[in-house]
């Protein structure tokens, strides 16, 4: 790569999806710190952005695409770019001869005309998909489970949403937030003179929302840097939220201390897969079930704190049972009325899909604790 073409947007997101596809950075990690050092102007960061989290989501079908006119599988770097071109001219709304110019360009010396001739093919030929995962661009496996979970039809609807960029709310206080983790926050009814507790509380939107009810709240997070974002969001918001680092499954809070407690919980994230573009190359299948054993222990332990007739509500960003209504809560709790639509009635709780409300997907149980 020429020096001219490393400072464009293309250039900046080819050099970003090499970290991402072959030393296995994290997406959201990587992009922001190479977009804020590029100098290029909000236009072309936006345009990188699209490049990196929509070549990364689409991976498999950029695939495909190449595949078809390449004999012999080309090495990481080639491969990478190979995928950015394709993103391109299947699914961006750019000219083909420009894309494949561009990206030519962006290719060293020695394996211009191979990329070239490869794209040219790309852009010249109808693309006849064999399977939906692989159109959609996800793994079988991904595609099989949330077919289970929804249903053929929610299950197509919801994984081509979730190609689409993610959409996001500004709240009155300022804080950027996704409506779906807003409604949580606000379904915990936290009042006024109630002393209230988040588990697993980073970055924070939820327990600012809960502290604008006039709710006193605390806020726990295992890792301290998590927390710090607490602090930090707390702190922007104007909102007085203390944050204790502590372990979920071993909270170092008295029993019955609190008049509500929020769990949302660490978990597979099928509802944020567009948030999180990489994230669907990263999960595997045993995850759910390893997710599912750490969710009821720190269900265990939050139930442990609640006063009497107190509350208890337990929120993942996930669509599968195994993390949600199949989980069981001790003897003594009663399910509170489900949350309305776009709420589905899901088990005893309520669950939201991404194509309810343009949302990311959540899943809610709510219980209070017998008096």
């Amino acid at each position: 790569m020429n020096q001219r073409t490393d400072r464009t947007a293309r250039g900046l997101a080819y050099r970003a999806l090499q970290r991402i596809e072959q030393d296995g950075a994290y997406a959201n990690l990587v992009l922001g710190p190479m977009l804020d050092e590029s100098g290029l102007e909000q236009r072309d960061r936006g345009f990188a952005t699209d490049l990196v989290y929509g070549t990364t989501r689409m991976r498999r079908a950029c695939d495909f695409a190449v595949d078809r006119f390449v004999l012999k599988a080309p090495p990481p770097e080639l491969r990478t770019l190979l995928r950015l071109g394709a993103y391109q001219i299947v699914f961006g709304d750019v000219a083909p001869h420009a894309a494949v110019n561009a990206t030519v360009d962006l290719a060293p010396q020695r394996s211009r005309g191979f990329i070239n001739a490869i794209l040219r093919r790309v852009a010249g030929s109808p693309i006849n998909w064999p399977n939906a995962a692989t159109e959609l661009s996800y793994p079988d496996w991904i595609v099989d489970r949330l077919t289970n979970e929804l249903g053929a039809g929610d299950a197509s609807a919801v994984l081509a949403m979730m190609n689409e960029p993610a959409t996001v709310s500004v709240r009155a206080d300022g804080y950027t937030q996704d409506e779906a983790s807003r409604w949580v926050g606000e379904l915990v009814e936290a009042g006024p003179g109630e002393l209230i507790l988040d588990l697993c509380a980073a970055p924070g939107g939820k327990a600012t929302t809960m502290a604008s009810t006039g709710a006193s709240v605390i806020a726990a997070d295992l890792q301290p840097r998590r927390a710090g974002l607490v602090v930090g969001n707390a702190r922007r918001t104007g909102r007085h939220i203390p944050v204790v680092v502590c372990d979920a499954r071993n909270p170092s809070f008295g029993a019955q201390s609190f008049d509500r407690v929020l769990l949302d919980a660490p978990c597979s994230g099928f509802g944020v897969l567009r948030r999180r573009a990489d994230a669907r190359w990263r999960l595997q299948p045993g995850d759910v079930t390893e997710l599912a054993v750490l969710q009821q222990q720190m269900i265990d332990a939050a139930a442990t704190l609640v006063k009497p007739g107190g509350v208890l509500v337990y929120s993942v960003c996930t669509l599968t049972a195994a993390e949600s209504i199949e989980h069981s809560f001790p003897l003594g709790w009663q399910p509170l009325e489900r949350p309305p639509s776009p709420w589905r009635p899901y088990g005893d709780g309520a669950r939201l899909l991404p194509i309810d409300a343009g949302t990311d997907g959540m899943t809610i149980l709510r219980y209070r604790r017998d008096a």
